[in-house]
């Protein structure tokens, strides 16, 4: 069976990021795209690297044109998805890229997004381990998915195992992120133009006003920890994609190196997209650039008594769109994997 699919912001990096892993997607067939300020042009004159969808013009975003397909990608800016997703049909499945429906709580939403607030639907994080199961069973059979911040589901990945696993405390949690500017959009920005950012690291969002926070601190809940408490750092860096995460956590009593690496080699063992490397070694962002993979390597650093995680990932590709398809193929009972490479792009 082939699915038809409309994409919803097609001429953004994430919506471009899609366009890119659908193009081998063997049951999934692009036949829409849209846009806003776009709307009119040729898909490829916006996305000049997409030359597989020569055939296809953005259009104006709107239900109704967005209707009539088997599944819908709503890559548009946080605030934007939830009064679109709503006039969707309810047998159709809906992806949404952006915040709008990842938060479960309104006050959450209201401290760090503002606006109206939407609900939660299925969170497209499969890999995240809970303390009843994995975020995966949530999204078999479901219409509405809610696709991850990138930085979110990568410290959320780093730390979710050991906190199920009651080898770290939650109380005292640190990541510091190396990230690439495109997670910020496709928009003009002053501060993410290259003559501000070549040759700089430039922290931003700092002292717990970054907006993924709320969202690892509900993945950590639903891995068991019952007041999180995280200092999350983003500094943006020089490379156009991609996101290193160093994350600590304070050693539980009585836990020790050998079963800190089991509680993380439990939580992934089989995993295809999400990999714990060998004892001693870490990732690049260079080893997942294109790659629909989260590459981690661990650490017991005794003297300090904390445990190091350090996860690299593509924000476009399993930090935003290869979550989403990845989630989609889940949804309707397809291979979990269809479409999605696990080899990276070198040098």
């Amino acid at each position: 069976m082939t699915y038809s699919v409309a994409i919803a912001g097609a001429s953004g990096y994430a919506g471009g990021e899609l366009l890119r892993l659908l193009a081998d997607h063997p049951e999934f067939e692009v036949r829409t795209v849209t846009a806003h300020a776009n709307a009119g042009q040729a898909l490829i004159a916006v996305q000049p690297h997409l030359r597989g969808y020569a055939h296809l013009t953005l259009q104006e975003t709107t239900p109704e044109i967005l209707s009539g397909h088997d599944i819908v990608f709503l890559a548009l800016p946080h605030g934007a998805s939830g009064a679109i997703a709503a006039a969707l049909p309810d047998d159709v499945l809906v992806v949404d890229c952006g915040a709008d429906h990842r938060l479960e709580g309104a006050d959450d939403w209201a401290a760090f997004y503002g606006g109206d607030f939407h609900g939660a639907w299925s969170y497209g994080v499969p890999e995240l381990p809970r303390a009843d199961g994995r975020q995966r069973d949530r999204l078999v059979g479901t219409r509405r998915i809610a696709a991850p911040g990138c930085n979110a589901s990568t410290v959320s990945l780093s730390l979710a195992p050991g906190i199920r696993a009651g080898v770290i405390g939650a109380g005292d949690l640190v990541s510091v992120l190396a990230v690439g500017p495109s997670g910020a959009g496709k928009s003009l920005k002053a501060h993410l133009l290259a003559s501000e950012i070549l040759g700089s690291a430039n922290p931003y969002a700092v002292g717990g006003t970054h907006r993924h926070l709320p969202e690892i601190a509900q993945a950590l809940r639903w891995a068991g920890a019952e007041d999180p408490r995280l200092s999350f750092t983003p500094v943006l860096v020089p490379m156009s994609r991609g996101i290193l995460a160093t994350s600590s956590a304070k050693l539980a009593p009585g836990a020790t190196p050998e079963s800190v690496r089991a509680a993380w080699e439990d939580a992934y063992a089989g995993e295809t997209f999400v990999q714990l490397l060998p004892e001693g070694q870490f990732p690049r962002t260079a080893d997942v650039l294109g790659a629909n993979t989260a590459l981690m390597g661990l650490a017991v650093d005794l003297h300090a008594g904390r445990v190091v995680v350090v996860t690299a990932v593509d924000n476009l590709a399993k930090g935003t769109a290869g979550a989403a398809v990845q989630s989609a193929n889940i949804a309707l009972g397809l291979p979990e994997g269809l479409g999605l490479p696990v080899n990276g792009v070198a040098p």
